[in-house]
C-alpha cells in the first residue's frame, strides 16, 4: 500500500485517537492528533496535513454534528484543497450528503472497518496529490500563456561570429545540458536563451525566467522556492516558486553573476538534491528543471575573487555559449537596423523604406557600447523623429565623432572603460539613477553595485 502522507486526527475521545494512531502508523508519513477543534488552525499552518480525519461531534453537541461542519468550514478557509474525512458514531444518509456538499471528501462511521478505512484514506491521498498537481499545472499554464503572448524578437545574424553561435545551438538540440550564456549587456542573451529552449526536448513545457539583477536578496528565496501561507507577513496564500513551476521545463536565471554567496549556496543545494522546500514548509518537493543561466560579468574573475562559488559554476556551465558584441558582427548591424526600422515603421504608421548609404556608413562606424539593445532604441527614436521615406545620418542622435576606435587606439583596461561609461551615463541622466541604468542597459541594482565597486 502506498504511503498515506501526513494525517491529522481530530477527536475528543482519546481511545479513538490511540487506536487510529496505532492502526495508521505503518502507512502514514507522520501523524498528529488533537482532542479539540481549536487546535486545527495551529496544525494546519505548522504540520500542513495531507488528510484530516475529523470527528463530527464534540462536547458542545453530541449528535447534530454542527461543530464538525464549523471545523470543516474553518479548514477549507485555510486550505481550499484540503482533504477532510468525517467520522461519527451517529451516521445517517442525510448527514453524509450534507457533509459532501459542504466540502468533505468522504464519511466514515464508527466503529470503522480497517480495510474500508485504509481504502478511503488511500483515495484521499490520491485526491490530495492530484489537486496539488492541478494547481501546479494551472501556474505552468499561466507561465506558458504569458510567454506566448509576448512578441519574441527574431534572431538575425549572417556574420561568422553569429553563425558559430547558431552551429553550437544546433549541436545542443537534443541535449538537456545546463548552459551558461556569456556576453555584454544588450547582446541578446535572453533571446538566445529562448532559442535554446525552442530547440530543446523540453520545448512546449514551461519556460520560466527570473532576473536576479532586479530581485532584492530578501525576496530571492520566496521567488525561487515559493512559500506557504503565513511564512511571512504578506503570505496570505501558498505560492509555488519559479523552480517548482518550471519543473519538467526550463528555468532561465538571468544575471546570475549578481547572486550573493548565501543565495548561491541555496541554489547549489537545490540543484544537487533536485529538491526544494517552500518557505514555511518542512516538506520537500522534487524538481526536474534544465538550467540556462546568463551573465555579463567575468564570472571566472568573480570565482578568483571569491565572489562566486566554483562548485556552482561547474553545475551551471556544462556548455558555455559566448554571444559576440554588436561591434564584432559587421553587416549584421545593417540587417538588424533594417529589421527594427520596418518594425517601428509599422508600429508608428510611418512610410519608411530604409536607410541612405551615408546612414548605413554612420551606423557601421559607431562602436555600439549598448549592443543590440542600443541599436533597437536608436532605430525606434529615429523612426519617431524622422521624416520622409529614408533615414539619413542626421536622424541618429549619437555623436558622429564617436566612430569605432582603431585597434591600436582601443582602451583595453576594462575597469577604466566601465568607469568612463558609468560617469558618462550619470552626466547624461543628470544624476537620475533609473535613466542612467537605462543608458547602460543594466538594472538600477546592478548600477548601484558598479558605483560602489568603482568608488564613484
Amino acid at each position: 500500500m502506498e504511503q498515506l502522507g501526513k494525517i491529522l486526527i481530530v477527536d475528543d475521545n482519546e481511545d479513538v485517537l490511540f487506536a487510529l494512531n496505532l492502526l495508521l502508523e505503518p502507512y502514514a508519513e507522520k501523524i498528529k492528533v488533537a482532542v479539540t477543534p481549536d487546535r486545527i488552525e495551529y496544525f494546519m499552518t505548522t504540520f500542513q496535513p495531507d488528510i484530516i480525519l475529523l470527528d463530527m461531534n464534540f462536547s458542545r453537541d453530541a449528535i447534530s454534528g454542527q461543530e464538525g461542519f464549523e471545523s470543516l468550514e474553518q479548514i477549507l478557509r485555510i486550505d481550499p484543497q484540503a482533504v477532510v474525512i468525517f467520522m461519527t458514531a451517529y451516521a445517517d444518509t442525510d448527514k453524509a450528503v450534507r457533509a459532501i456538499k459542504a466540502g468533505a471528501t468522504d464519511f466514515i462511521p464508527k466503529p470503522w472497518e480497517k480495510e474500508k478505512l485504509l481504502a478511503t484514506l488511500s483515495s484521499g491521498i490520491k485526491l490530495r496529490r492530484s489537486r496539488c498537481e492541478v494547481n501546479l499545472l494551472k501556474e505552468q499554464v499561466e507561465v506558458l500563456s504569458g510567454a506566448g503572448s509576448s512578441v519574441e524578437e527574431s534572431i538575425i545574424g549572417e556574420s561568422a561570429a553569429m553563425q558559430e553561435v547558431f552551429a553550437t545551438i544546433e549541436k545542443l538540440r537534443d541535449t538537456d545540458a545546463n548552459i551558461l550564456v556569456l556576453g555584454e549587456n544588450g547582446t541578446g542573451k535572453d533571446v538566445i536563451a529562448r532559442l535554446l529552449y525552442r530547440c530543446s526536448p523540453r520545448y512546449g513545457r514551461p519556460f520560466v525566467t527570473i532576473d536576479l539583477g532586479s530581485i532584492p536578496e530578501q525576496l530571492f528565496e520566496s521567488e525561487l522556492f515559493g512559500y506557504e501561507k503565513g511564512a511571512f507577513t504578506d503570505a496570505r496564500k501558498p505560492k509555488a516558486g519559479r523552480m517548482e513551476v518550471a519543473t519538467g521545463g526550463t528555468l532561465f536565471l538571468d544575471e546570475i553573476g549578481n547572486l550573493s554567496l548565501p543565495m548561491q549556496a541555496k541554489l547549489l543545494t537545490a540543484i544537487e538534491k533536485r529538491q526544494i522546500s517552500r518557505l514555511g514548509s518542512t516538506q520537500s518537493v522534487s524538481i526536474d528543471v534544465r538550467l540556462i543561466c546568463a551573465t555579463n560579468a567575468d564570472i571566472r574573475h568573480l570565482v578568483e575573487e571569491g565572489n562566486f562559488r566554483q562548485d556552482l559554476l561547474y553545475r551551471i556551465n556544462t556548455i558555455e555559449l559566448h554571444i559576440p558584441p554588436l561591434r564584432e558582427r559587421g553587416n549584421d548591424i545593417i540587417l538588424l537596423a533594417d529589421y527594427f526600422l520596418q518594425r517601428y515603421a509599422r508600429k508608428y504608421q510611418k512610410e519608411m523604406r530604409g536607410l541612405t548609404r551615408e546612414a548605413k556608413a554612420k551606423l557601421l562606424r559607431y562602436s555600439w557600447p549598448g549592443n543590440v539593445r542600443e541599436l533597437q532604441h536608436t532605430m525606434e527614436r529615429a523612426v519617431i523623429l524622422g521624416d520622409g521615406s529614408l533615414l539619413r545620418p542626421d536622424n541618429f542622435l549619437f555623436q558622429a565623432s564617436s566612430p569605432r576606435l582603431k585597434k591600436e587606439e582601443e582602451i583595453l583596461n576594462l575597469e577604466q572603460l566601465e568607469r568612463q561609461a558609468v560617469e558618462k551615463a550619470m552626466r547624461l541622466s543628470e544624476g537620475n539613477m533609473t535613466r542612467a541604468a537605462e543608458y547602460l542597459g543594466i538594472t538600477r541594482f546592478a548600477l548601484y553595485r558598479k558605483i560602489e565597486k568603482l568608488g564613484l
